[in-house]
């Protein structure tokens, strides 16, 4: 059967929906939750829990999360690191496996995260071990996301791939809802001593079922046929570079303009979900327990958005919806914050909400617009080595660079316009973007191999002319 077969809706489905498709969804955006409620579990704890229990006491509240936000960039360090691993591998073996590993990866490093001494049973040994664990964790996620998208993106029809592609996205705001209701639901039946002491511990522990419910959902899917296309006729022609150089070498705009796509999101997404824990709470004196209920409205709202500019992004183009949400991202810190300010709670409240619907606009297109810049056979690693290397610079960065801001100057002033220059770089890129809305992937790989096969040609030529020098 064709690739084109294959993805042509058949008869059993009346909505016109390839079969097994909303599976494979439901196995992507289930593994997406899990790893998410976990990595975002940790950015709360982060500013909640992590600078009271792993650093030492002496320091300014400031400071303390200041740490703890360096060893939050930890895992965003090594998110590339796992984006080019787990993408050589998924390329050359297939998505499925390499989700099914980095699940458990992942769960495991975050369950060993509650059971961590603390700074003052040991020392500085507890900021190591924890520094270690996230190490692992942010190297899971790193391949989490490339094989997720990827795995959506393949067995969807090439007119509704941008709405398709969207659920895994939009994973994330539910591993946040869940992540928000472990700690609400904990805040709101413990001390604060009890929270503090051992509370914290059993939202990382509860990790380990939505780990296994994930795990199992994705033992029922495979990989799709394109892939599996694609894999046989590398096999056929001995191709056996599946490289990071190989990637850059071949398609350098691809991963460039997947940069530069991702840097302001990525930073509007930390400073919107991650800082403003940290803002409303000390800058603004707002109660942990009513920032974790803005916080879980907010990600409701999020979760509806960004199918829905998955869809805008198939009728409208990948380009025009996430121009508009780069300009919106950037005007979003000189409204919201002042907003946020004003201490009331459904102003707080739209302010969130605002900059997350602005996010979606950016993030809803993501999986879409980076699987159409690179062919199947080198495709997890193109959009892994795009995606998660541009966090180094960007998401890991941008609490620690807003605390350092704020401290600096009393002022959210500079923070808006740290992301409205952020916004600008990927207004740029989406500038510089080519409109992929509705290409076919197929097309993509007959492209790619049409320029292997051209090579190939040539090398016997050129060894023929070399050889008649050399005489």
């Amino acid at each position: 059967m064709s690739v084109q077969n294959a993805l042509r809706p058949t008869g059993d489905d009346p909505g016109g929906v390839p079969t097994g498709l909303r599976r494979v969804v439901a196995a992507s955006m289930a593994g997406t939750v899990v790893e998410w409620y976990e990595f975002f579990l940790y950015g709360t704890a982060a500013t909640l829990v992590f600078s009271k229990v792993f650093f030492a006491k002496d320091t300014s509240d400031l400071d303390a999360i200041l740490a703890a936000f360096v060893t939050y960039a930890v895992g965003f360090a090594a998110r590339p690191l796992g984006g080019i691993v787990f993408g050589y591998f998924g390329d050359r073996y297939g998505r499925k496996k390499l989700l099914q590993f980095s699940l458990l990866l992942v769960g495991v490093s975050t369950f060993l995260m509650g059971c961590l001494p603390t700074f003052g049973q040991v020392g500085y040994l507890a900021p190591a071990l924890l520094v270690t664990l996230r190490f692992i964790q942010g190297f899971a996620v790193g391949g989490e996301w490339g094989g997720a998208v990827l795995l959506v993106a393949e067995h969807s029809p090439s007119k509704s791939r941008g709405f398709w592609a969207s659920w895994p996205q939009a994973g994330v705001p539910v591993g946040n809802m869940l992540a928000t209701v472990a700690l609400l639901t904990l805040t709101s039946t413990l001390s604060d001593a009890a929270f503090l002491s051992w509370g914290w511990r059993v939202a990382f522990w509860l990790s380990a079922v939505v780990v296994l419910v994930g795990y199992y959902i994705r033992t029922k899917v495979t990989d799709a046929p394109i892939f599996l296309e694609a894999q046989q006729q590398m096999e056929r022609i001995k191709a056996s570079s599946f490289t990071v150089v190989e990637v850059l070498k071949r398609y350098p705009r691809g991963i460039f303009t997947a940069m530069g796509l991702r840097f302001g999101e990525n930073i509007m997404y930390y400073l919107v979900v991650t800082f403003t824990i940290t803002y409303l709470k000390v800058h603004v004196g707002i109660n942990t327990k009513t920032i974790l209920w803005w916080l879980l409205i907010a990600h409701a709202v999020h979760l509806l958005a960004i199918p829905l500019a998955g869809r805008l992004s198939d009728r409208f183009g990948r380009r025009p919806v996430y121009f508009v949400g780069a300009i919106t991202a950037g005007t979003w810190g000189f409204f919201a914050f002042p907003m946020m300010d004003s201490g009331h709670n459904a102003i707080i409240m739209s302010a969130i909400i605002i900059g997350l619907v602005f996010h979606a606009l950016m993030y809803a297109a993501q999986p879409a617009i980076m699987a159409e810049m690179f062919p199947t056979r080198m495709r997890y690693s193109g959009v892994s080595l795009g995606y998660q290397v541009t966090s180094i610079v960007a998401g890991s960065l941008a609490p620690i660079i807003a605390v350092r801001l704020l401290d600096e100057f009393d002022s959210a002033v500079p923070i808006a316009w740290y992301l409205a220059a952020a916004a600008a770089v990927t207004a740029i890129a989406v500038y510089f973007a080519k409109e992929t809305s509705g290409i076919d992937l197929e097309s993509i790989d007959l492209a790619d191999a049409d320029i292997l096969a051209a090579e190939a040609d040539a090398a016997p030529k050129a060894a023929e002319t070399a050889g008649k020098r050399l005489k």
